[in-house]
């Protein structure tokens, strides 16, 4: 679908690649560091090779993820024309990056899973404000939201449900969306914000560059 016309995704390759590659750098860190304690994957359903203690289709996923999620954000954004910015949202922005406490206070009180995530995503908010992309304050960006939360409710859920994916309950909340841990979404939103803001930051210097 990269190749489709209207769209024409592979023109925008050269930021999508940058963008993912650079986020997926922290995310696999934490992941190899935290397997076996805040997760760990069903052997049943994977290849025996490991990388840093991670399975090959684990890689993967910060790489095939973000890039059908940036294919997503601009097909929403080739069909939702009318964006518009949430001006009265902006009053919440301060509330929004006091996550990252929130996150701290979490960890050093023994629910890890739940502090990174919040930290993370906290992170997120703050690099969308210091890039000024301001993908937060966007009726697109909620539209994008939405669509993220149906799919991890779809393939997350399958992958929890079946189980592949694994955890330890010590470390999070224990609030679960049928199989799916509360913080799994927070990961999945804040992983694809933060390739989503890179991609965005990335398009507007090259497009500010050629003017």
């Amino acid at each position: 679908m990269s190749f489709e016309r209207q769209i024409h995704f592979v023109d925008k390759w050269r930021y999508a690649w940058p963008a993912i590659i650079m986020v997926a750098i922290p995310y696999l860190i934490w992941d190899s560091l935290v397997t076996g304690t805040h997760w760990w994957f069903n052997e049943k359903y994977t290849l025996d090779f490991r990388l840093a203690g991670l399975p090959i289709e684990e890689w993967l996923f910060f790489f095939t993820v973000p890039f059908a999620a940036l294919f997503i954000w601009e097909v929403i954004g080739f069909y939702h024309r009318r964006d518009r910015k949430l001006s009265r949202l902006k009053r919440l922005r301060y509330a929004l990056y006091s996550l990252q406490l929130l996150g701290l206070l979490f960890f050093v009180n023994g629910k890890e899973y739940t502090g990174l995530m919040l930290i993370f995503l906290g992170g997120a908010i703050i690099v969308d404000r210091v890039l000024k992309t301001g993908l937060l304050w966007r009726t697109k960006f909620f539209v994008y939201l939405a669509v993220l939360v149906g799919v991890i409710l779809i393939f997350n859920g399958y992958l929890t449900w079946r189980p592949v994916v694994l955890y330890g309950e010590a470390y999070q909340l224990g609030f679960r969306v049928g199989t799916i841990p509360l913080e799994d979404f927070g990961y999945g939103i804040s992983l694809v914000f933060l390739n989503t803001i890179l991609y965005e930051k990335f398009k507007s210097t090259a497009a500010g560059a050629t003017d």
